[in-house]
């Protein structure tokens, strides 16, 4: 495989733009880690040398700032990189920029995470390199669970598979005993698993995926979190607000959002429905995604025919276009009609420009419907999790 340095030279003339002096200003955030100690470590140079192992090194610039207690080291890409990146910090077409292949190889997927973090406008902290190590594992544990994913639309209804899964509705979907919780989540999302499609709302979708992520996770660098979390899961189901509570870190603000197409993979994001009207329908107010890298989201009804932002954008325009009644006068969408719609816009450049005009902005606040767009402000990953910095706290613990 070619290094990725001839990747970048063979093509950079083509694909990336010269910065004006103002674009010129931007600075990336990019990684930071609180070494302290951690600074001469053996993890530290594992790091290092897994950037040279990926042909990334050269790429980074690496600083260490002396002023703050713990001492931090900061990693960002080259300014040289930095000077001919898009103004917009666009993210989704860094496989197409560096010829990466994140579909179908782990390195390269990593590779992607990592240029993503060293461009990001908002620092991604962590308090040593060996939990840089585990952030970067979890998410492709993440991306491949979520490529992996194909369910059952259903808002209203939920089932999981019987022989490792049982429900009640103070507990919620709670595992039976002797049940693995890898391989019960990998049951209830993967149908090759059982040969069955089971019914979720795309929220709880998420919740498993991330989950699943962080499980398999924990079975290699803290088997005894793992442990506790597979007891939690035998008492009690964490979801909803809660489980973005205890297991989510939240990056972007309101007041400061992030990029529309900054993305990094293994990312959760919503899409808003910004029409007022069909955003009544009950699992219509928006739509929750992983973002699995090379510009695509998951679609976990149709798992082979992933999102792009385009046509993620150009769905949630056309909800508005398919309301109707069922039989006992509440409000719905047809799909069918959404479908239709969606490949008529697709087709036609000029119309696929004027929605994505409308829906390519930042979302309105909550209840705020004027002229917002679908984008929402922050973006989710999982809580560290190594054994020493872990701050995942489980609530029967």
């Amino acid at each position: 495989m070619s290094s990725l340095i001839n990747r970048y030279s063979n093509q950079r003339e083509s694909s990336f733009r010269a910065r004006s002096d103002k674009d010129a200003l931007y600075r990336p955030a990019g990684i930071r880690i609180s070494v302290g100690s951690d600074f001469f470590s053996s993890s530290r140079q594992a790091f290092l040398d897994r950037l040279r192992q990926l042909g990334l090194y050269p790429f980074v610039t690496i600083t260490q700032d002396k002023n703050t207690r713990p001492t931090s080291t900061q990693l960002t890409l080259s300014r040289e990189l930095v000077d001919q990146w898009p103004a917009d910090c666009d993210t989704t077409t860094l496989c197409e920029r560096f010829h990466l292949n994140s579909r179908h190889s782990n390195d390269d997927l990593e590779r992607e995470i990592l240029l993503a973090f060293l461009i990001s406008p908002v620092s991604f902290d962590f308090p040593s390199f060996d939990e840089l190590a585990s952030s970067i594992r979890v998410r492709i544990n993440i991306v491949r669970a979520a490529e992996k994913t194909a369910l059952s639309f259903d808002t209203r209804a939920a089932e999981r598979p019987k022989d490792c899964w049982t429900y009640n509705e103070k507990s919620g979907f709670t595992l039976l005993p002797g049940k693995s919780l890898i391989s019960s989540l990998q049951k209830a999302t993967q149908p090759e698993k059982t040969g069955k499609l089971y019914s979720f709302s795309c929220y709880r979708a998420t919740e498993y995926v991330i989950l699943l992520g962080i499980a398999e996770e924990l079975s290699v660098c803290n088997p005894e979190l793992l442990a506790k979390l597979q007891h939690q899961w035998e008492q009690r189901a964490i979801k909803s607000a809660e489980f973005h509570e205890v297991f989510l870190r939240e990056y972007g603000t309101e007041t400061d959002p992030l990029p529309l197409r900054y993305f990094v993979p293994g990312d959760r994001t919503w899409f808003r429905n910004p029409d007022d009207h069909s955003s009544d329908v009950s699992g219509y107010e928006g739509s929750w995604v992983m973002y699995l890298g090379n510009g695509l989201f998951t679609n976990f009804w149709r798992r082979d025919d992933p999102f792009t932002l385009t046509s993620k954008c150009v769905e949630l325009y056309h909800w508005r276009n398919a309301v109707c009644t069922n039989p006992v006068g509440e409000l719905q969408i047809d799909e069918t009609q959404v479908s239709r719609l969606v490949r008529a816009s697709l087709a036609d450049p000029e119309e696929t420009a004027r929605i994505l005009t409308i829906m390519l902005r930042h979302r309105e606040p909550a209840g705020v419907y004027v002229d917002g767009g679908c984008i929402d402000n922050t973006r989710e990953y999982p809580k560290r999790l190594c054994p020493k910095s872990s701050d995942l706290i489980l609530p029967n613990h």
